[in-house]
């Protein structure tokens, strides 16, 4: 063997052993930071600000609570800080490239993309840098299946759920199951790959239950839906379910008022049910429906603490004081809890410092919110019980009923609306397993950790 592949050889081994050694170095490193990174991807400018704001107001306020009223996570105080993408995936990109190595000795545990083309250009990358994005309410459904995306968590409430929890709503309004059949059920889609998601359960859903499936598309932004709601007055559909974003939702619900379809049979996903979204309705939104998994309200005992601690106190990040509450805020609240809890979790393994994306991974597989810790929290209610686990990163699948009386959202379903996921997660686990055959994926074993 020559003397230059020799030391070619020893170039690469020692590589090796660096690379080996990067989770003991961060490990080391956050045994020493005092405090844990927590950066936020953020859009406060651009076409869906009005949108974000909010958002990032609860999620805030949530880390300053835990920061001033407990003193940290065990100890542990968070910081953050902002990277401005304007729901662009290239920014979004760039501003995980940015943050993921960390902040002063602290690793980042998880990052939150906040847009659903985003967190699906980042599934790879955060394989390859073993750091868990956590989306709720949008992402790939699939990512469910923890043994083929380790590092994504679609927790709470994904797109599937969102469908079937609103045929399952309109189940319950029309007298069981059975009442499915032969009824007509529209949905208004977002001509996009997230308007789309919702394809594929809606037809395994209309098969099953014999209703009548029919799909209208609209363009980005959605502006002009006259077409469409023309196609809804001639086929005449029972209900329609309304996946929209931003202006498309009041534009479809004024649209809707024209054309004389009721606005009680139309139910909005979970991005066409914010107070941003029916307040440009106007007085003819009233009776409009929407399901969520994150309900609007302050009466939760929470938001009563973040009021008394935070708001009333100076320190809140909401800049708009009618945003209290709202389902914007309270999803930023619920994302911040849900983040919480998977550190602390993490923390009672590996211990009470700063935790690395890899650890925060095993404290998400292993995060059980039950009732007695919700009401712990002050999340009951507000927080749907759940449990991940290494082939479930879901763990939940339910949403409420909200319905528009003209001035708020108030809460009409009986408690969560469940989807059908003993149905849906076979065919969720079969196009996982087509992912990952494609990518050449090994899916890890489905062990408890």
């Amino acid at each position: 063997m020559s003397s230059r592949l020799k030391k070619a050889l020893r170039g690469l081994a020692f590589a090796a052993l660096a690379l080996a050694a990067v989770p003991s170095v961060f490990s080391a490193a956050a045994e020493e930071a005092k405090q844990q990174y927590f950066p936020l991807a953020t859009f406060r400018v651009g076409a869906y600000a009005s949108s974000g704001i909010p958002v990032w107001a609860g999620e805030i306020d949530y880390f300053r609570y835990i920061n001033e009223v407990e003193g940290g996570i065990n100890g542990v105080k968070l910081f953050w800080d902002e990277c401005e993408t304007e729901w662009e995936v290239e920014k979004g990109v760039e501003c995980y490239e940015r943050v993921k190595a960390g902040k002063d000795g602290s690793p980042v545990p998880i990052f939150l993309p906040h847009g659903d083309p985003i967190s699906k250009a980042l599934t790879e990358k955060t394989v390859a840098d073993k750091i868990p994005q956590i989306t709720i309410a949008y992402g790939r459904t699939e990512s469910i299946d923890g043994r083929v995306f380790p590092y994504s968590f679609p927790v709470l409430f994904s797109f599937w759920s969102e469908a079937s929890s609103v045929i399952n709503h309109i189940a319950e309004i029309e007298g069981g199951k059975e009442k499915l059949k032969g009824l007509k059920i529209a949905t208004v889609y977002h001509d996009s790959p997230y308007g789309k998601e919702t394809q594929v359960p809606l037809d395994f859903l209309a098969k099953t239950y014999g209703f009548e499936n029919i799909q209208i598309p609209v363009p980005h932004p959605g502006n002009e839906q006259s077409a469409q709601w023309a196609k809804i007055r001639q086929l005449k559909p029972d209900y329609v379910f309304l996946r929209g974003w931003g202006v498309m939702t009041p534009v479809a619900i004024k649209t809707a008022a024209k054309t004389g379809f009721p606005v009680d049979h139309i139910i909005g996903g979970i991005w066409s049910g914010s107070e941003e979204d029916v307040r440009p309705a106007g007085a003819v939104g009233k009776g409009y429906k929407a399901v969520t998994p994150f309900p609007a309200g302050a009466d939760f005992e929470i938001l009563k603490k973040l009021k008394a601690n935070i708001v009333d106190k100076g320190l809140s990040d909401l800049k708009d004081p009618k945003s209290f509450g709202s389902v914007y805020y309270n999803s930023g609240v619920i994302e911040a809890i849900i983040s919480v809890e998977a550190i602390r979790k993490a923390q009672s393994k590996f211990g009470n410092r700063p935790v690395t994306g890899e650890e925060a991974q095993w404290g998400l597989e292993n995060l059980k919110l039950d009732e007695a810790r919700l009401k712990e929290i002050g999340a009951d209610g507000l927080v749907q019980p759940l449990e991940l686990s290494i082939k479930d990163h879901e763990g939940g699948g339910a949403g409420k009923i909200l319905q528009w009386d003209g001035e708020k959202w108030n809460i009409v379903s009986n408690g969560w609306v469940r989807s059908d996921r003993e149905l849906l997660l076979p065919l969720i686990y079969e196009r996982a397993a087509a992912y990952a055959k494609e990518k050449g994926i090994t899916p890890r074993p489905d062990v408890s950790n």
